[in-house]
């Protein structure tokens, strides 16, 4: 059958049924039809240069990025819903929603796993398709991992737009998997009207290099290693108002891999991670001063940024991203009267192959940013600190405190010109963390604080608790509902409170939680039994 004849014959049956067959919300004769007569149901393409204007894969999407993925809160409020998984294998799984899942094949064997599919931030099809690549091997980085295999994920207008596009784009991924020594096994593709690319990756890891959002300590600096904005650059981009040294910032940024920080911070003995990119930098570092129990001081005079990005967030060119973030994030954290609406833009935008997020012994913190200046990650930075054991808050101030100031050592911030950002601030103490339901500023005291014991002895409690508490040969499912059961047994009321309501975060059911309850007033008694009454009017009776 000839191309015309099949065209008939589509059209004619699509006509029939009063819509286009292909896709049935739209009529026959289609739009495309009509302007360029052009029929895809009948396989026909769009030339690749249409009207002598190349292929802008950002008009094929509505939100560029990691701009595109589902917000932290809906994603929290869907996986509430399900249930835990539970297994002795599984080392980190959805519960703490760290970067990727860590799974013990066998004792001397464990995979580090992960999926990210996102839509371009930017047109070339080939920067894009390197851009992706470096965002899904980052989430293996981000555990102390090292990638091995992955499989790519692509959905594309094969019909609207050249497939020489979609070839471009996974050339690119394979050119950065190349690079980062990663074997692609192959993948699968969707006909979308959406770009869309990424990859599932299988990396693997020890548990001497194992680094997960659950281990910041007090006294930890926090280290950034990519400046802030690429999606408020991307935005600046689809709108055409970005310069053309802010696109050659970002793009030169989001494909460059970050398995020499990775490198890096396991060397220095980095006791948390995690990589910034959809959630913002705010979002991400919620997880971690949540998992960790810990607060965090952000310094905004320190914080790096694209060039043009503050300009463009002073500007209101953020997205709807921005919003969502926010919601999520904002519950536990405050900012200093001084800190301007542009830098909490940038604070809550949402990353495309962002740099990691490190905390890092105070101590270790210098050494370890040399050695990464050393591995050619010259833009990683000290953005703040872990102060104190919460139940996790974050503040942000204008300035480095003087007692970071020795501390500090990295590269001067890359963009001025928001000097209301940086005034001078007071110590303020951590805002109450709205989601926990803490009566504190972002505290709820265990039995070891406010003793008057010495703070160094306190210290090593916190840090005996942390390792204790952290993905071992027990999960952290098991370990959360072995601590409820041994809050109650002791009867420690504080400790009980913060563990249900970990518990809870981590979409533990009231069943599971009824049954760690049993056990402690099984070797308890009464005293357990009354306190766990108390404990399940106040946190499960009350959906705090």
């Amino acid at each position: 059958m000839d191309a015309r004849e099949k065209r008939r014959r589509v059209m004619a049956r699509s006509i029939k049924l009063g819509h286009c067959v292909c896709d049935p919300r739209k009529p026959c004769p289609c739009p495309l039809f009509k302007e360029k007569n052009i029929c895809t149901c009948a396989g026909e393409r769009v030339p690749p240069e249409s009207e002598g204007r190349p292929v802008r894969l950002t008009a094929f999407v509505r939100s560029a990025g990691c701009a595109s993925k589902i917000s932290q809160k809906d994603l929290h409020q869907v996986l509430a819903m399900l249930p835990v998984v539970r297994d002795p294998r599984l080392v980190v799984g959805m519960a703490t929603a760290d970067d990727a899942g860590v799974f013990r094949l066998r004792p001397d064997l464990t995979i580090v796993q992960t999926v990210d599919v996102f839509t371009p931030g930017v047109d070339d099809p080939r920067l894009f398709g390197r851009i992706a690549a470096c965002n899904s091997l980052s989430d293996v980085y981000a555990m102390g991992g090292r990638p091995v295999t992955a499989l790519s994920v692509i959905g594309f207008p094969i019909y609207a737009l050249p497939a020489e596009a979609m070839a471009e784009i996974l050339r690119g991924g394979m050119e950065v998997l190349a690079e980062a020594g990663v074997v692609l096994l192959g993948g699968h593709s969707i006909n979308d009207e959406e770009v869309k690319f990424g990859f599932a990756v299988t990396g693997l890891v020890t548990d001497a290099e194992l680094v997960t959002n659950a281990g910041a300590r007090p006294g930890d600096l926090l280290v950034l290693t990519k400046p802030l904005g690429t999606g408020i650059v991307s935005l600046a981009n689809q709108l055409g108002k970005a310069s053309p040294e802010s696109l050659d910032a970002i793009a030169a940024s989001m494909s460059t891999l970050n398995r020499a920080a990775a490198e890096c911070m396991t060397r220095h003995g980095a006791t948390a991670c995690t990589d910034v990119t959809g959630f913002g930098f705010l979002g991400h570092l919620c997880r971690v001063v949540r998992e960790s129990r810990v607060t965090a001081e952000i310094w905004a005079e320190a914080l790096p940024f694209f060039p043009g990005a503050v300009e463009y967030a002073r500007q209101g060119m953020f997205s709807g991203a921005n919003e969502r973030n926010a919601e999520y994030s904002a519950a536990v954290t405050r900012f200093d009267d001084g800190i301007g609406e542009e830098i909490k833009a940038l604070l809550f935008d949402a990353q495309t192959s962002g740099g990691l997020l490190i905390a890092v012994p105070g101590e270790r913190a210098k050494a370890m940013l040399a050695d990464m200046r050393a591995s050619g990650v010259n833009d990683a930075v000290a953005v703040g600190e872990i102060l104190d054991a919460s139940a996790g808050a974050i503040s942000v101030v204008g300035q480095r405190p003087s007692r970071a100031r020795a501390n500090h050592t990295g590269p001067a911030r890359q963009t001025t010109g928001h000097a209301d950002a940086t005034a001078a601030t007071s110590k303020e103490e951590p805002m109450q963390d709205k989601d926990s339901g803490a009566a504190s500023a972002g505290r709820e005291e265990c039995c070891a604080h406010g003793s008057g014991a010495p703070a160094q002895a306190l210290k090593m409690f916190q840090d005996f608790m942390g390792t204790a508490l952290q993905p071992g040969a027990v999960d952290v499912v098991t370990k959360e509902l072995m601590a409820v059961a041994l809050g109650l047994a002791v009867n420690c009321e504080p400790c009980s409170r913060i563990h249900v309501r970990k518990a809870r975060s981590m979409g533990i059911g009231n069943a599971e939680l009824e049954e760690a309850a049993a056990l402690a007033v099984a070797f308890a008694g009464c005293r357990a039994l009354m306190l766990w009454s108390r404990m399940k009017k106040e946190v499960l009776e009350s959906g705090i």
